[in-house]
């Protein structure tokens, strides 16, 4: 069944659309974390725009984070401070990275932008997870005990200055190294349409030593508004939400995360790691194929709009 989508200018599967959203669901579900990483990807190997893909799925990263935000909220797993002081950099940064999205988009290099981001980043973290995946499994095959992610090790960002007290998560920290995740989170966020998730967590984690009970909950508070904020302005001022896909890759995603959880649960978390760390890094390793194929196509026509 075929359904024309006005933003993105093509018609698509819908059932294909449906089976993408609840893929990465499952994958969300299984993993804990945000798919934007490998739903953009797959709306760009599909054919749509790599800018509508990014625009779209920021919406579609906004709804997701919101009930699992709320919940964590219930159980009190999120430190207001911690998300507050994240927010700061991390609004910044959306509206830098979508303003940086707009320049690369008028002078005709966004594309290759976004192609080149995703083999950097998700090859560099992909392979740094596996990495880190393969050594927890064979330190459990040898009976070793797994070091804790917040150790008592204090590192050179626990001396900067202008420190606050973030009470919940029992913390005396600078604002500057949590403004700058946010920032940078922020900022990858809107130019990739990705929640960072998958970074935010370990940087929090074994950077910050902030206590694993309040980084899920705290980095989908970020998640959720910067995703938000970024959606708005990508609306207003690129015009590329597709609102259709969006709320399709929502229906299926809903589906899919509840399926995904219930598999997570029935796996060793080493091995998670292991396997969401071969997802991201092939997804890497598929974008920098196609950086190297030569296209049918040499040349494209761009509408410049109104001179």
């Amino acid at each position: 069944m075929q359904l024309y989508l006005p933003i993105a200018d093509l018609p698509v599967n819908v059932l294909l659309i449906l089976a993408m959203g609840a893929a990465v669901g499952f994958v969300s579900g299984m993993f804990g974390v945000g798919g934007g990483f490998l739903l953009t990807p797959l709306l760009i190997f599909v054919g749509i725009a790599p800018a509508v893909a990014v625009a779209s799925v920021t919406s579609h990263m906004a709804a997701s984070s919101f009930s699992g935000a709320l919940s964590y909220w219930r159980r009190r797993a999120i430190d207001p401070m911690l998300a507050f002081v994240l927010l700061c950099g991390g609004i910044a940064g959306t509206a830098l990275g979508v303003w940086f999205f707009v320049l690369m988009r008028s002078i005709g290099q966004l594309d290759l932008t976004i192609a080149l981001a995703y083999v950097v980043l998700l090859t560099g973290v992909g392979g740094l997870m596996v990495y880190e995946g393969l050594r927890a499994i064979l330190r459990t095959r040898r009976g070793e005990v797994a070091l804790s992610g917040r150790t008592g090790n204090r590192n050179w960002i626990h001396a900067l200055p202008l420190k606050i007290r973030f009470k919940r998560s029992k913390m005396y920290l600078s604002v500057i190294p949590v403004v700058t995740i946010g920032l940078l989170i922020g900022f990858i966020g809107a130019v990739m349409g990705v929640g960072g998730g998958f970074i935010l967590v370990p940087m929090l984690i074994y950077l910050l030593r902030v206590p694993t009970s309040m980084v899920v909950g705290t980095s989908m508070v970020l998640t959720l508004v910067t995703m938000l904020i970024a959606t708005i302005l990508h609306a207003a001022t690129n015009h590329l939400v597709d609102a259709v896909l969006a709320l399709m890759l929502m229906i299926g995603g809903v589906t899919g995360a509840q399926f995904g959880a219930r598999a997570g649960q029935r796996i060793r978390s080493e091995q998670l790691r292991l396997l969401l760390g071969l997802l991201v890094l092939g997804v890497g390793v598929r974008f920098g194929v196609e950086l190297g194929i030569r296209p049918d196509e040499l040349f494209t026509i761009r509408d410049t709009g109104p001179s």
